[in-house]
């Protein structure tokens, strides 16, 4: 998931095109200049995308790709219980603490909302537990604690597992980017902006607007197919209407604390997991069927990984998307050998992104192919249809 709030957000530096709306899911971009040209989905055959994978042994695989209770009921109630203790230290310190304290704790609590996008695209993929209703149970509350939208997001994200950086039948994610560390101070330390362009954004789907600019989700979304835009609108309606009412309950009693700590908590902090979450694809090319050259993995530390949801082993996730966030390690270790060399640390990974970015800007021409492994496989092919060019880049 490069996962791209409710809706993404704009910032002045990326003022947002009506199509470039994306109901749950987080934006990962610090900021992005110029239109995105997006031909119109009506007139074009799909295309069938030959992806390359590393080889695994059927056993292997079959490992691999079984569901844990345990381990699904440790990473997703651990991170809630991140949550809870993040919010509940601020509301503490709200009744007995000096402001300070307080202003400072609501802060760090924002920073851990914003993963909950990554539980909830773990939880999209319905590979964190093995009881499915499990599964379908969390993601309801991710989605709601998040302002999310599940019936969008595992329409658009399907997509993206399918054809990856591969335009128009991807646009959940589109490159080249342009990311902006100015963007980033201004946007990702605190966001004012943040609770208007929210409940805006709920408010329009509650009414069963879709924008005529909204190109990627009339497309996920027809009108000839009204039960799911039904079933779309709907959630909107639930979350709005559900977290309106927590928060006139808590302004009601005085406690307008839980308004900063738990309906809008991601106003603050949004750095860290912009940094993290705009890196899987950030600087790398489209319209090439190899993971390894379209996703980046990248070294974590052991709790950046854990509120992370494991997505910094973004290659593996793509190749075997059926694993589960916490085997992702795993499955790493026994496919490296076929890939490129992981970028450790966010500053180490940023710092090549930008790179890459200055060049683009100077030749748009340019693209990074990152260096397979001597002796690995090459990059497979695509099979195009007759109405699909290929990438002038």
């Amino acid at each position: 998931m490069q996962t791209t709030t409710a809706d993404a957000q704009a910032t002045p530096d990326s003022p947002e095109k009506p199509d470039q709306l994306a109901d749950g899911i987080e934006s990962d971009r610090i900021a992005l200049d110029g239109d995105i040209q997006k031909p119109d989905q009506s007139t074009r055959a799909k295309r069938m995308v030959r992806w390359y994978r590393c080889r695994l042994g059927r056993e292997q695989l079959s490992e691999l790709n079984r569901r844990s209770d345990f381990l699904g009921a440790a990473q997703t109630l651990g991170f809630l219980g991140l949550l809870a203790a993040s919010a509940g230290a601020a509301i503490y310190s709200w009744h007995y603490w000096p402001w300070y304290v307080t202003a400072l704790l609501v802060f760090i609590n924002g920073h851990f909302w914003h993963f909950l996008i990554n539980g909830f695209h773990e939880l999209i993929h319905e590979s964190v537990f093995r009881t499915r209703p499990l599964n379908r149970l969390f993601l309801r509350i991710f989605s709601f604690l998040g302002w999310q939208n599940h019936h969008w997001f595992w329409a658009s994200h399907t997509e993206h597992h399918k054809y990856t950086l591969h335009p128009p039948d991807d646009l959940e994610v589109v490159v080249p980017q342009n990311h902006s560390v100015k963007a980033l101070l201004q946007y990702g330390l605190v966001n004012l902006a943040y609770p208007w362009q929210t409940v805006r954004t709920l408010l329009l789907r509650s009414f069963g607007h879709i924008g005529p600019g909204e190109t990627w989700t009339l497309h996920l979304f027809p009108a000839d197919e009204p039960q799911r835009r039904r079933a779309y609108f709907n959630w909107a309606r639930i979350v709005l209407v559900g977290h309106l009412l927590i928060a006139g309950a808590a302004l009601a009693a005085g406690w307008w604390i839980v308004l900063l700590v738990f309906t809008f908590p991601r106003m603050f902090g949004g750095w860290l997991h912009t940094l993290c979450n705009s890196s899987q694809h950030a600087g790398l090319p489209d319209n090439v069927p190899d993971f390894r050259l379209c996703c980046r993995t990248m070294v974590l530390n052991p709790f950046l990984r854990f509120l992370y949801w494991h997505m910094n082993y973004h290659t593996e996730h793509h190749m075997y998307a059926g694993v589960p966030c916490y085997k992702l390690g795993r499955l790493h270790r026994l496919i490296r050998h076929e890939l490129p060399e992981p970028s450790r640390g966010l500053f180490r990974t940023w710092r090549h992104i930008f790179e890459v970015e200055r060049k683009q800007r100077a030749d748009p021409d340019y693209v990074h192919l990152a260096q397979l492994p001597a002796g690995a496989p090459p990059t497979a092919t695509a099979d195009r249809t007759a109405t699909e060019p290929a990438s002038g880049r």
